[in-house]
């Protein structure tokens, strides 16, 4: 069985000192979850202080981003070798960053590649627009950029990795995909695109994610989808509240 992932996307949010009394409550509400994997992205000046923070505990760090280079004249660039010790997972694709600062599949899988060769595991995400959705594109839309995104990847890599499907048009608009929605595309298009591209027990064991306005109030169904292993999460992940009880009802689903 895929083992689930709670995976909190902070974005542009939380100072250090927030950011760590944040961490410290999720800890304590959620370090003896052990049946879901729990991780917390913060911002890129949060990292060290909230990896001390949870030094000894189960939970996981990861990145927001980097850059596929391992150095060079990159100016506010961030690489693999520079997360390094600090996290364990590294988001890539998000559509904000395609949208504000202009990747593409084809830089989404340089830095798949390099995120795997520093031995970083990737949450590499996926999702069409709104007006993508509306025109019935979504499923050759998403499955293109899963192609795109595990290009030049051997089997073993696949593995290795997450896939977050997020459609765009509910990311931070209070609008989900059904429950059923959800899985459709991440077992019809993205699970099978995995399929597809490495056989069956390749997709059997790639853990595959939903991100889009999830929440506290949706997770238990969300969770009891067959292809959902679990939730790339936005503003709920801001809250230890409504975090930990995502936590909590995925670890009664899976118990």
């Amino acid at each position: 069985m895929r083992k689930p992932m709670m995976a909190g996307n902070w974005k542009m949010n939380k100072t250090i000192g927030e950011a760590v009394a944040l961490a410290e409550a999720i800890r304590a509400a959620v370090n003896d979850v052990n049946n879901v994997d729990r991780v917390v992205c913060p911002p890129f000046v949060d990292l060290p202080a909230v990896q001390a923070a949870l030094a000894g505990s189960n939970i996981a760090v990861g990145a927001q981003n980097m850059h596929w280079a391992a150095s060079g004249a990159y100016t506010g660039e961030v690489s693999a070798d520079m997360l390094k010790g600090l996290v364990q997972y590294v988001i890539l694709g998000h559509s904000e960053r395609r949208q504000y600062f202009a990747e593409t599949d084809e830089t989404v899988n340089q830095k798949t590649k390099a995120a795997l060769a520093a031995g970083l595991t990737p949450i590499v995400c996926v999702g069409e627009s709104l007006a993508q959705n509306e025109a019935g594109e979504t499923q050759s839309f998403v499955s293109g950029q899963v192609r795109a995104a595990l290009a030049g990847l051997s089997a073993e890599q696949v593995q290795a990795l997450v896939i977050a499907y997020e459609p765009i048009w509910a990311i931070g608009t209070g609008r989900s995909a059904t429950s059923q929605q959800a899985n459709d595309i991440c077992g019809g298009v993205v699970r099978a695109t995995v399929r597809d591209l490495y056989g069956e027990a390749v997709a059997d064991n790639t853990r595959i994610l939903y991100g889009g306005s999830a929440n506290d109030k949706n997770i238990r169904e969300l969770m009891e989808q067959p292809d959902i292993d679990g939730a790339l999460i936005g503003g709920a992940a801001l809250k230890v509240e409504s975090y930990g009880e995502m936590v909590r009802v995925t670890g009664e689903v899976y118990a």
